[in-house]
C-alpha cells in the first residue's frame, strides 16, 4: 500500500510539475506576441526591401498630399529605409511596446490606431514633400500616451511606468522639432500628439 502510494505521489507530481511554466508561457504570448509579430513583419518587409532595391518604398511609402501616398498612413511604420533605420525603431517598439502590453493591455489595439491614424494624417496634410517611412511615430506616440496617461489618471503603474520612461527616453521630446537632416521630426510630433490624444479618447475605460 505504501509503495503503491508512493508511485501514485511521484506520477502526481511529474504531471503537476510542468503546468505554471505551460501556463507561463501561454500569458507571455497572450501579452507579447502582437509585439513579437510587428516586429517579425517588419523585418520581413525590410527583407523583401534590400531584395527588391527599397521600391517598396516608393510604393507604399507617406507621400504628403499626394493621394499615392495615403496607403502610407497605414503602412509607413512597417517600412524603413535602411536596416539600421529598422534596428533603431525595434529596440524603443520593444521596451515602449512591452510597456504597453503590461499598463494598457485592453486598450492596446485602440491607442496604437489612433497613434498611426492621427500621426499619419497629420504628416499627410502638414508635412513636407518627401517620402516618410518608419515605425518612429508610433514609438513616439506609445511614449506620449504613457507619458500622459501617467500624469491624467493619476495611478500607481501608469505614473510609475511614466517616470520610468521619462528617466530612459527623456531626450526622445527633442526628436518633434526639426533640425535632423533625413529625420521626419512631423511622424514624430504628429504621433506623439496622437498618443496624447489616445489618453483623453480612452480615458475611464
Amino acid at each position: 500500500m505504501t509503495a503503491l502510494a508512493s508511485v501514485r505521489l511521484a506520477k502526481t507530481r511529474d504531471v503537476v510539475g510542468p503546468v505554471p511554466k505551460v501556463k507561463g508561457r501561454a500569458m507571455a504570448v497572450k501579452h507579447f506576441g502582437w509585439l513579437a509579430g510587428l516586429l517579425g513583419v517588419i523585418w520581413g518587409v525590410q527583407v523583401l526591401s534590400l531584395l527588391t532595391g527599397y521600391t517598396l518604398n516608393s510604393w507604399f511609402g507617406l507621400v504628403p498630399r499626394s493621394l499615392g501616398g495615403l496607403d502610407g498612413i497605414a503602412l509607413m511604420p512597417l517600412l524603413h529605409g535602411s536596416v539600421g533605420h529598422a534596428v533603431s525603431n525595434s529596440l524603443p517598439l520593444v521596451i515602449l511596446g512591452g510597456l504597453m502590453s503590461v499598463t494598457v493591455r485592453r486598450d492596446l489595439l485602440a491607442v496604437s490606431a489612433i497613434i498611426i491614424v492621427v500621426g499619419g494624417v497629420g504628416v499627410w496634410v502638414f508635412g513636407r514633400a518627401a517620402l516618410h517611412v518608419g515605425a518612429s511615430g508610433l514609438v513616439f506616440g506609445w511614449f506620449a500616451f504613457l507619458i500622459a496617461r501617467g500624469l491624467v489618471e493619476r495611478r500607481v503603474v501608469p505614473v510609475v511606468t511614466a517616470l520610468g520612461v521619462g528617466l530612459v527616453y527623456g531626450s526622445l521630446i527633442w526628436g518633434v522639432f526639426p533640425g535632423q537632416p533625413g529625420v521626419s521630426w512631423e511622424a514624430h510630433l504628429f504621433g506623439a500628439i496622437g498618443g496624447v490624444l489616445a489618453t483623453f479618447v480612452l480615458r475611464g475605460r
